[in-house]
């Protein structure tokens, strides 16, 4: 579908020049209150724009929609080009939906260069867009390297006692990775002539340079999952980062990762991908399994969500590897859609269920300042609403039916199932694994006798952040009774990625 109205430059350039109006009003007389003021009407108006999206979306075709393409670098064969499908358009949703909550989220709690705050996350808000949106790899790439600097000054600013390491760290990490991505995108124009990603998806390509691209595209988009081994930027960045960043991070950041593999290896190698699809699947299992026996282990509320949500995308990554493997064994994709569907939809749910569970850290270390879970004990007796909200998301992140949780993971497991038994068997004992290290975290801090004098003097929630929780539990119970409106939107795109996956690209 095509709209006369620029939806999705709109959603990108909106938020990139509202940050921009936000700077400049936080240097006006009550300056930080007018920022904050004009950040959430930004974050709403955009949000706004972005429903037509889903109400006008066709869900019969694969074709990209609300198409929009305007000659950028003539000499170099470069396009504004942008269009959405299946995949990416629910990801825009989550991320223009999510902003909202940030910017609420840092309402009363930023106090120092509010307006900057706020400035940054919408920036990224629009680079991220950008990211899900671009078509031509040009103009992805300076989506995907922008979307670095708001993040690194929102660690570096405002983050904890180690947030410059931390800060250092996560460019470091993300932006070597990336070089291998631009290495890969130059030589594929060399092929094609051209930067347009669909062309790229077209290109015949011999399986030693296949084997090449699959590497460095691996590398850059493992680095920003993050993937076993190369996560370990992930939970100092989580740690040091404040509240809104570490909800972004997980919600958002960590699924651009995932996406370049939809749109980028599966389409563009898939040869290659058949050839290393053992690699990935390992990488996932073991995220899956030995991260799970990593988060029993923290001390620190953050941390442990962190390395959660390194587990729950080791969901993601196999359920587009697998497929691999059922055409292996049936000579067909039949069954494999499911598992694609399924890593779709954990995307999407475990956007709403990390940026809760670390929106919910945000909440008890504004009152107490402190993540240790050691300092806590009893807060269901001071604060029962917010208890319940927690013990909810809790639940959703061990994958408990009826929530989000449950409807992605079931989809991945079931479909590693027709690969191989053990796919399927290691993947399912995050049932066990998520469930000892969310429920031990929800016992020690949330159960029991209150534990102190600071758990005792805790307040509930304020209508603010009743709203923010309440809006989020809402989505994660909706998708996990009624998940039809996420997945209808996918099927004709993963039919046709399923036919770009087994169709040979070897010259």
């Amino acid at each position: 579908m095509s709209s006369g109205f620029p939806l999705l430059s709109s959603v990108i350039w909106l938020p990139i020049f509202g940050g921009l109006l936000t700077l400049l009003l936080a240097r006006l007389g009550n300056g930080e209150n007018l920022a904050r003021q004009g950040a959430l009407a930004v974050a709403v108006l955009t949000f706004l724009i972005s429903l037509p999206l889903y109400s006008g979306f066709d869900t019969t075709t694969y074709q990209m929609q609300f198409g929009e393409r305007v000659s950028w670098i003539a000499a170099f064969n470069v396009f504004y080009h942008l269009g959405i499908d299946g995949i990416s358009m629910p990801l825009i949703l989550l991320t223009t939906f999510t902003t909202i909550l940030v910017v609420l989220a840092g309402w009363v709690v930023i106090k120092e260069r509010q307006g900057q705050y706020m400035a940054a996350f919408l920036i990224m808000e629009g680079l991220m867009n950008g990211v899900f949106c671009a078509l031509d790899s040009v103009l992805f790439y300076v989506f995907w390297e922008g979307m670095l600097i708001p993040m690194f000054l929102i660690i570096g600013i405002w983050g904890g006692p180690r947030r410059i390491y931390a800060a250092i760290k996560f460019f470091l990490y993300t932006f070597l990775g990336s070089v291998l991505l631009l290495v890969a995108l130059i030589y594929l124009y060399s092929q094609t002539g051209s930067f347009a990603v669909l062309d790229f998806h077209d290109a015949k390509i011999g399986m030693t340079a296949q084997i090449f691209i699959f590497l460095a595209f691996l590398v850059a988009f493992a680095v920003k999952v993050p993937m076993w081994p190369v996560h370990t930027w992930l939970p100092d960045a989580h740690v040091e980062a404040p509240t809104g960043g570490s909800v972004i991070l997980a919600a958002i950041m960590l699924k651009m990762g995932t996406y370049g593999f939809a749109r980028f290896i599966l389409p563009i190698v898939p040869d290659a991908s058949a050839e290393l699809s053992w690699l990935v699947i390992t990488m996932s299992l073991i995220a899956i399994v030995y991260i799970s026996l990593v988060a029993l282990v923290q001390t620190d509320m953050k941390k442990l969500i962190a390395y959660s949500s390194i587990a729950h995308m080791g969901f993601v990554t196999l359920g587009f590897f697998v497929v691999f493997a059922i055409y292996a064994n049936s000579g067909s994709v039949n069954g494999a859609a499911l598992g694609v569907e399924g890593a779709l939809v954990q995307m999407i749910s475990h956007g709403f269920i990390s940026g809760a569970m670390f929106l919910c850290v945000g909440v008890l270390y504004d009152r107490m300042h402190s993540r240790n879970i050691a300092d806590y004990g009893g807060v269901v007796n001071t604060m029962p609403i917010f208890a319940a909200f927690f013990v909810l998301f809790a639940m959703a992140n061990t994958g408990l039916p009826g929530t989000s949780g449950f409807v992605g993971e079931f989809m991945v497991i079931l479909s590693a199932f027709q690969a191989n038994f053990w796919y399927a068997f290691l993947a399912a004992t995050t049932l066990i694994l998520g469930a000892a290290y969310t429920l031990w975290l929800v016992k020690r801090v949330i159960f029991g006798d209150i534990a102190n004098d600071n758990v005792a003097k805790l307040e509930d929630l304020n209508c603010r952040e009743f709203a923010i929780l309440g809006s989020l539990a809402f989505l994660v119970l909706l998708v996990g009774i009624w998940p039809d409106p996420l997945v209808d939107v996918m099927h004709a795109s993963v039919d046709h990625l399923l036919d770009q996956v087994v169709t040979t690209k070897l010259p």
